[in-house]
């Protein structure tokens, strides 16, 4: 028992200093006493999930730096101060913390106007970012990218880890025709990159309209390898259904058929996007039917439940809860293409795409960044029919985002 007792002590020590150890972008900027933005009006783009590794928000620091002039906030989806519900609108205003205008760039306007940046010299971005392409964060910083080169403003990225690590690539390039702010670029679903790598490979690249002029305020002691929950440093929920630094692995396995609406996906109850599951649903004969697939990394357990909102809210539904055993091993992107295979297959009345809300199936073709998965998958429900599809595009693009590395 002491032995033991001992192991955990070690072990949060450990932790700890790695958490020590690693510095994200705005605990370099306040090493190097915000150097960079000395003489210059400081636009901010920033969410609860810009913080020090204390959790003192990144807009206080700016606001009480005495050698920082910032003059203006701008808030994505969810807000500058996360008062927004996913989806809506965010509206102009002012922080109450601190007084400054706050202009939204998640509502009639995705972009900075140049009404916005009026006398800005730099704009600096700040937000946590999840590691997948259908978040709408990086859709955020590009934009505000393109702005900035438009307006002759510099733009700075703040950089922090890449919850998923830095190795992990899933997922075909958007097509022509699907671009949207859920696929603002043609990158993967899952990329591994830091905001402050894709934002220098947009910029090389010409994935944006025009190249900005761009600085990365580098992280320290971070490492490709690392996922967030190995970093030591605390997690801030990066949207209301991303509440825990885990919920960033689960996003990528269920939201591309989440966006059907068709099966709850645990938005809604207390395990958001980790899990699958619906009123028709035999929880057990599900299960075993998925871990006999046996998908690398992954176990499926029966689950039961009445979700308080969104789908199913307050029915019973039964289906799996997704635990991943092996976070290296496992192919987070492929497993609710799998989910859909074996409803189909168990329940053939109940195929998804025979039987889910057309209407939805524009927002699924663009988070897929194509309708290729959608239209080839619907003929035999079968994963096998899409696989080359899925991941015809990840070694070419490591290897063009290999260039773009700042960590090893």
């Amino acid at each position: 028992m002491r032995k033991a007792i001992t192991i955990l002590i070690l072990c949060l020590v450990t932790i700890s200093i790695q958490a020590q150890k690693i510095k994200t972008g705005i605990e370099v900027l306040k090493e190097q006493n915000f150097k960079i933005l000395e003489g210059k009006r400081v636009g901010l783009i920033t969410n609860p999930t810009g913080v020090d590794n204390n959790l003192v928000s990144t807009i206080d620091i700016l606001h009480k730096a005495p050698n920082v002039n910032l003059v203006a906030l701008y808030g994505p989806e969810h807000g500058v101060r996360g008062d927004v519900h996913a989806g809506d609108h965010v509206d102009n205003s002012a922080d109450p913390s601190t007084g400054l205008p706050v202009y939204s760039l998640y509502g009639k306007t995705r972009k900075p106007t140049p009404e916005m940046l009026k006398g800005i010299d730099v704009l600096v971005y700040d937000i946590q970012d999840i590691g997948c392409r259908s978040f709408t964060y990086i859709s955020t910083m590009g934009v505000a990218m393109e702005a900035a080169a438009e307006n002759n403003i510099e733009f700075i990225v703040l950089d922090r880890p890449n919850p998923l690590g830095g190795i992990k690539v899933e997922g075909g390039l958007v097509e022509d025709g699907y671009i949207s702010f859920v696929s603002q670029f043609k990158i993967p679903y899952l990329y591994g990159l830091t905001c402050g790598e894709l934002a220098r490979m947009l910029n090389k690249e010409n994935m944006t309209d025009k190249p900005c002029q761009l600085q990365v305020v580098k992280m320290k002691g971070w490492k490709r390898k690392m996922d967030y929950t190995q970093t030591g440093l605390q997690w801030v929920p990066s949207s209301p259904h991303i509440p825990h630094a885990h919920s960033a692995f689960f996003y990528p396995v269920s939201g591309i058929l989440g966006e059907l609406g068709y099966m709850s996906i645990g938005v809604g109850y207390t395990i958001p996007f980790q899990m699958f599951a619906a009123e028709w649903v035999n929880a057990e004969e599900f299960a075993y039917a998925m871990n006999a697939l046996q998908l690398p990394g992954i176990r499926f357990r029966p689950i039961h439940l009445k979700p308080f909102y969104s789908v199913g809210k307050g029915e019973h539904l039964q289906g799996v809860q997704v635990h991943i055993m092996d976070y290296e091993k496992a192919r987070l992107s492929e497993i609710q293409f799998y989910v859909m295979q074996e409803i189909a297959r168990l329940y053939p009345d109940k195929a998804v795409f025979e039987n889910a809300d057309k209407t939805r199936f524009d927002m699924f073709d663009k988070v897929t960044g194509s309708n290729f998965v959608r239209l080839t998958f619907a003929k035999n429900n079968k994963f096998e029919d899409i696989r080359n599809f899925w991941y015809k595009d990840v070694e070419p693009f490591k290897k063009l985002s290999k260039k773009y590395y700042m960590y090893k």
